[in-house]
């Protein structure tokens, strides 16, 4: 699953990775992303205009699930093309969700210890997601997992499903709607990039802070 993330890379590095309108908003590094709070996002509402960096709210629940539906922060890449509740949403509305890195916890562990897993060149990730209007008018998402790999699966059997620079373009296309199409022009990054490392139990808790230390080993 996912979590837990960190995102400290400026919005406009970030949107010049991915042909975005750069945002006038300057956003505070953030490096323990908790559920449930806004998130940077980027989307395209239409193939002649430039993809959008804004925010989103961490958490997807569509209009018509009204304010009693659930509202998970994950969708399952083995299901997000078939379910009821998030297929509209995979077929239309697809988004990336820029971190520089995320947290698991290991399984077990007494107090739970997190690993932070990111890059192994510190390049920023993109992970795939969908999201839809809520009842307010604004948007939630939720990042779209995969099996874990490579180092990513010592530390948690699932993982963010992380697009590689030549999908990016392709996962936001809102003309390309097919589920087939889609599953032949995406591919996840190359598991061998991601390492991880343990760090400080204070993750545990994100009202401890948003420090940078909190992603030094521990």
């Amino acid at each position: 699953m996912c979590g837990r993330f960190a995102l400290f890379t400026p919005l406009d590095r970030l949107a010049k990775m991915v042909g975005a309108t750069v945002p006038e908003q300057k956003v505070k590094p953030r490096y323990n992303v908790a559920p449930g709070t806004w998130i940077a996002a980027v989307h395209q509402t239409s193939e002649t205009e430039a993809p959008i960096i804004g925010e989103m709210w961490w958490g997807y629940r569509p209009r018509w699930a009204q304010s009693t539906g659930n509202q998970p922060i994950n969708a399952r890449v083995e299901t997000v093309a078939t379910n009821a509740y998030f297929k509209s949403a995979f077929s239309k509305h697809r988004c990336l969700i820029p971190a520089d890195g995320w947290y698991e916890w290991i399984k077990g562990s007494k107090p739970k210890q997190p690993h932070y897993i990111c890059r192994k060149d510190r390049e920023p990730l993109f992970f795939a997601g969908i999201f839809a209007e809520r009842d307010d008018g604004s948007l939630g998402c939720a990042i779209v997992t995969e099996p874990g790999r490579g180092s990513a699966a010592e530390v948690h059997d699932r993982m963010p499903l992380i697009l590689d620079d030549d999908s990016l373009e392709h996962w936001l296309a809102p003309d390309i709607t097919d589920r087939e199409t889609i599953k032949q022009m995406v591919r996840h990054i190359d598991a061998t990039l991601i390492e991880h490392w343990p760090v400080s139990t204070k993750v545990n808790k994100p009202a401890e802070g948003q420090s940078e230390e909190l992603i030094n080993p521990a």
